[in-house]
């Protein structure tokens, strides 16, 4: 299988595409990324030389050269995108034109290349704070904030292109992701360089918000799982089942690192702050997928990560661009 891979310099696309070269021999990628602040070709550098594997870099808002890359293939796995909620408050722009207009404009080349499986990749925020029970696939999306409704948006439109046009689009909303190369502004690993700098860690509001752990492996799984055997047309919820409130996750991580709870720093909520999510993964686990480890586990091999690859987070965070309310 030819597979065209966007936005594969970054968290979740990297650990995709060591996954699928470790996983099958007979396979090629195709990587296009922009290059963005959080796109980081460090995160590939030990596959550089793999034969099966080729870097290009651009836009996915680049027409001419998105139809180029969809005659090459036999699937899009569609990661790039602005995902950062509070960057999305601050530059709402940037999120409409790569997960609105940058998603039609793969949409288009994938329906005129004749590709066999279009992946649009989503999030569980689009389904807005859910108070209680699991979100499924076909509930009503309720986005909070520009990023989430951006995303809402990018899935509604792969959805049409199978409804009008067949494209066989299948479209994955996964749970937060945690794991190695995940860039230092998200919440996990922006607490453990802090704590390894010697500095505290921020918690919004009262710290009360809560999410769905899953390990970024375990997410990878599903996407390969969605892309192989999903129905076309259909989306699936991939949730980590891992319900733990900021509070928590912070004192898990303090306990890791053998610090105590006094570094702590309560700061002001940001904006339309999603109080939780939650997930009904019933329909891809109906394929055969499950979670394969436990997220405490999987949170001390992240930890551990870290603080063995400070060369690799301390320059992003030097330059990063931390987003306070």
């Amino acid at each position: 299988m030819r597979i065209l891979v966007t936005g594969g310099c970054g968290f979740i696309g990297s650990n995709f595409i060591h996954f699928v070269l470790e996983q099958y021999k007979d396979i090629r990628v195709i990587n296009l990324d922009k290059l963005t602040y959080c796109g980081n070709p460090e995160n590939l550098s030990d596959i550089a030389r793999d034969s099966r594997y080729s870097f290009v870099a651009g836009d996915i808002c680049d027409k001419k050269l998105a139809g180029e890359l969809a005659a090459q293939v036999d699937a899009i796995i569609n990661f790039a995108a602005e995902t950062h909620v509070d960057r999305s408050i601050k530059y709402p722009d940037d999120f409409v034109m790569t997960n609105v207009i940058g998603v039609k404009v793969l949409l288009e080349a994938a329906r005129k290349a004749g590709i066999s499986r279009f992946v649009q990749i989503g999030t569980d925020e689009i389904y807005g704070s859910v108070s209680e029970g699991l979100s499924k696939e076909d509930d009503p999306l309720k986005p909070n904030s520009p990023y989430s409704a951006t995303k809402a948006a990018g899935d509604l439109l792969a959805l049409s292109y199978h409804a009008t046009y067949g494209l066989p689009v299948v479209v994955v909303r996964s749970s937060n992701n945690f794991g190695p190369y995940q860039y230092p502004e998200k919440v996990i690993p922006l607490f453990i360089t802090n704590l390894l700098r010697g500095r505290k860690v921020p918690l919004y509001g009262d710290g009360g918000n809560v999410r769905d752990w899953l390990f970024v492996k375990d997410n990878c799984e599903g996407i390969d799982l969605a892309l192989r055997r999903g129905h076309a047309g259909q989306a699936y919820n991939i949730g980590g089942g891992s319900y733990l409130s900021n509070l928590d996750l912070a004192g898990n991580i303090l306990s890791m690192m053998g610090k105590t709870r006094d570094l702590i720093e309560f700061v002001n909520d940001r904006p339309g702050h999603d109080r939780r999510y939650a997930l009904d993964s019933s329909r891809i686990r109906e394929l055969g997928w499950t979670p394969a480890a436990d997220f405490a586990g999987n949170l001390e091999k992240t930890v551990r990560w870290y603080e063995e690859n400070e060369a690799w987070w301390q320059p992003l965070r030097d330059k990063a661009e931390i987003i306070k309310w």
